[in-house]
């Protein structure tokens, strides 16, 4: 099974058997995806309110907290995926820190954006899961090998930035608010979106076998993660659509 994300590819599922109540399932999977939902919405909203309320000093102090935290929990649950029951939710609860502040900056910039991007973000999750479900679209192994080498040169694009800002210099064009730029911030919205498909597939698949439950964990992790991603570039693109009017 293939899939771009980090926290599910072919070395997250073993090969243990396990039997009755502690086996793996999918129903158990979408629940432990509404419980870190319900985490990141609880701390995105705190420091949104606080950001709104004034304490604009305190959240940027939040902000930095949540996403230290949340990337090294991030690798913490990648490697040692039995930690997953508790460093998934932390890992949640320290994203929606980040998220609520960064949402609430890009808001008193831009009004209404924030709620086009949460409807568009769970928009696209609603309809890439009813396609997939009804096999609209499948997650073949050239599918896979596409969405998963399209992630791969995104993620090489934005470290190669990262590190050249460090001497000041910056990659011309994808990253502005041009029609270039414009253009790369749909493709990264499309390809985030896509990564969803493989997700769908990587948990269904891993849930039809002898998994350990805590890799509910697992599943509902990478799933989370690639949800943020998404509602993150599609902030980008629309800011950027904004900056053109």
């Amino acid at each position: 099974m293939r899939t771009a994300n980090p926290a599910l590819n072919n070395k997250t599922f073993g090969n243990e058997t396990i039997i009755g109540t502690q086996k793996m399932t999918l129903d158990g999977t979408v629940n432990k995806c509404f419980i870190l939902l319900f985490c990141v919405m609880a701390t995105a909203y705190y420091t949104w309110n606080q950001f709104f309320l004034g304490y604009s000093s305190q959240v940027t102090g939040l902000m930095a907290l949540g996403g230290i935290a949340g990337f090294i929990l991030a690798i913490i649950t990648t490697f040692k995926k039995s930690a997953a029951p508790i460093t998934a939710p932390l890992y949640a609860l320290s994203q929606g820190l980040f998220l609520g502040g960064f949402s609430a900056i890009l808001e008193q910039s831009y009004p209404g954006i924030v709620i086009q991007a949460v409807a568009l973000t769970f928009g696209t999750l609603f309809c890439l899961l009813t396609a997939y479900k009804s096999k609209l679209i499948q997650a073949t192994e050239n599918f896979k090998l596409g969405v998963t080498a399209a992630t791969g040169g995104i993620f090489f694009a934005y470290l190669a930035s990262f590190i050249l800002g460090f001497f000041g210099i910056q990659i011309p064009g994808i990253f502005g608010n041009g029609g270039i730029g414009i253009l790369f911030s749909a493709f990264v919205v499309v390809i985030a979106a896509l990564n969803l498909v493989l997700d769908f597939d990587f948990i269904e698949n891993a849930s039809e076998g002898n998994n350990p439950k805590y890799m509910e964990w697992i599943g509902a992790f990478g799933l989370i993660v690639t949800l943020i991603w998404l509602y993150i570039e599609i902030l980008r693109l629309l800011v950027k659509l904004r900056e053109q009017k």
